[in-house]
């Protein structure tokens, strides 16, 4: 099996580190080394299950994205949101580091975590975990997504369905994460779990639902980068051809 490998690597306070090594299936981008035992009760697929949920009880027993987060819940239960960390994230390709919160750098974590968890919803999102990007803004999460959604129509219109342009449907998968985040974190508050996850749960989901919103205004934004498509040359030179 080829896999991905990814590792973030939190330093919290003196001499304490907190070190993911994430391993992914390089062809389905499915997590690979989830937790499997001693999983507490507030994992189970019927505890604060999503409205929208389509798994059933009587055939998942625990809500994927729930158990993708009981490693991170354990290991920050004393973390408060704001304290600050050292954050260094490595993959086969790069190193990035920076000083940022517990939050924020849960909160980018949880990125990677979510849409390998095995849920239906987040699922959508897999093709960004190959192409990870550790911190990033609403802006550079826009421009990725985007690129992500229209690839995806392309891989439609090959197989002979409808394409979707006008992004209608990227809202819709946005729309459902927002309902994922939100029963994730109600989760989290029943079963009285520290504020740093909750917190990256709540971040997390400010670009969930502000990405529908502002996704027109933000790609006019960029149009002007993408002059070279609009001219008469290239238009000319796709006619020639």
């Amino acid at each position: 099996m080829n896999i991905i490998e990814i590792q973030y690597c939190f330093k919290v306070g003196e001499g304490r580190q907190e070190i993911f090594e994430l391993k992914f299936d390089a062809w389905s981008l499915d997590l690979i080394n989830k937790p499997t035992q001693g999983l507490p009760d507030w994992t189970r697929l019927d505890f604060f299950q999503c409205p929208h949920c389509p798994l059933k009880p009587a055939d998942h027993k625990l809500c994927p994205v729930a158990v993708s987060l009981v490693d991170v819940v354990k290991r920050f239960e004393r973390v408060i949101s704001y304290d600050e960390v050292d954050l260094e994230v490595i993959t086969v390709e790069r190193r990035v580091s920076q000083r940022t919160t517990a939050q924020r750098g849960i909160s980018s974590l949880l990125g990677l975590l979510f849409p390998t968890s095995g849920c239906p919803h987040t699922a959508f999102f897999k093709p960004m975990v190959r192409f990870h990007l550790p911190l990033s803004t609403r802006e550079d999460t826009i421009f990725r997504v985007t690129g992500m959604y229209l690839i995806a129509q392309y891989f439609l219109k090959q197989e002979g369905n409808s394409v979707d342009f006008k992004l209608t449907g990227l809202r819709t998968l946005y729309n459902n994460m927002h309902q994922v985040n939100k029963h994730i974190t109600e989760r989290l508050r029943s079963a009285s779990i520290t504020d740093s996850s909750i917190n990256a749960v709540i971040l997390l989901d400010m670009f969930t639902h502000a990405v529908p919103i502002v996704i027109e205004d933000q790609l006019e934004k960029i149009r002007d980068w993408f002059s070279p498509y609009l001219s008469d040359f290239y238009k000319q030179m796709m006619r020639e051809d």
